[in-house]
């Protein structure tokens, strides 16, 4: 039986009230793993080693945050067998879509990011009275929560561009697929990212998805999930005058019917 930790300031750590959740794999409805049920003393304790890490990190010139995005990208492309394994064990599905479509996606992310910023032009505009430059700067530490259904894909799809822009991070995964956003903690610990620079806090929406937005250290959010709890994660970032990114509702459900004769009938798809 796994049993999952914070990832705060390059270092595994329990959870500082020593509660757990259970995970369950869906396909066959057994437990397998404890996950952190963190709160707002861990929240404060990522946020603060995010903002401890900033410094060093913005500095560094966009080739050498390329270079670690791609140093990310070797390693889960060489480990894609077990993400893909991770993922289809955590969510239930297939093996063939976590590995086509979920581990491949997650390397090509932090590919694409690196690729972007490494060939990034300056940009500059003339006037007849003014010369005019355009200056690219870190948010600061942002705040990143995803949902169960693609999680390291989403995942990575904000860490990579908040990474590549010298932002440092505390990332809520969902506590229902929380293996492979773990299995990434150890891989950044393996190559060594600097400590503080990507902090992974698990437990659920109230206990730390809350206090992580409203956090007054964290000047940004990226939001992926329902609508109903979009509008509240906007509205407590809303007076703080929070930068927020919200990628809101669903398509494509899928309803399990009784088995009938025509195999056709199996499942039933509903568009919005």
């Amino acid at each position: 039986m796994k049993r999952l930790n914070n990832f705060i300031g390059g270092e595994f750590v329990a959870p500082q009230n020593g509660k757990y959740l259970d995970d369950f794999a869906p396909a066959i409805g057994e437990k397998i793993a404890d996950i952190p049920d963190s709160d707002a003393s861990d929240v404060e304790a990522a946020v603060r080693a995010a903002k401890a890490a900033l410094p060093g990190w913005a500095s560094l010139t966009l080739a050498e945050r390329a270079d670690w995005l791609d140093r990310i990208a070797d390693v889960l492309t060489a480990q894609a067998q077990t993400v893909a394994e991770l993922e289809s064990l955590d969510t239930g599905k297939p093996f063939r879509t976590a590995r086509d479509v979920d581990a491949a996606r997650s390397i090509s992310n932090f590919r694409f990011f690196a690729d972007l910023i490494r060939n990034r032009k300056a940009e500059t505009y003339e006037m007849s009275d003014a010369h005019n430059y355009v200056v690219f700067k870190p948010v600061g530490v942002v705040g990143l929560i995803t949902p169960w259904n693609l999680p390291l894909y989403l995942l990575t799809w904000k860490i990579a561009p908040a990474l590549a822009m010298g932002n440092t991070i505390v990332a809520k995964p969902s506590e229902l697929t929380p293996l492979t956003a773990d299995f990434l903690a150890q891989v950044v610990q393996q190559i060594g990212l600097p400590a503080g620079v990507l902090n992974i806090v698990h437990g659920t929406g109230p206990s730390v998805g809350s206090p992580l937005v409203s956090h007054p250290d964290v000047p940004g959010i990226s939001f992926t999930g329902g609508t109903v709890t979009g509008a509240v994660v906007n509205s407590a970032a809303a007076p703080l005058f929070k930068k927020v990114s919200l990628e809101l509702g669903g398509k494509n459900a899928t309803y399990v019917l009784h088995q009938r004769t025509n195999t056709n009938h199996h499942f039933c798809r509903y568009q919005q």
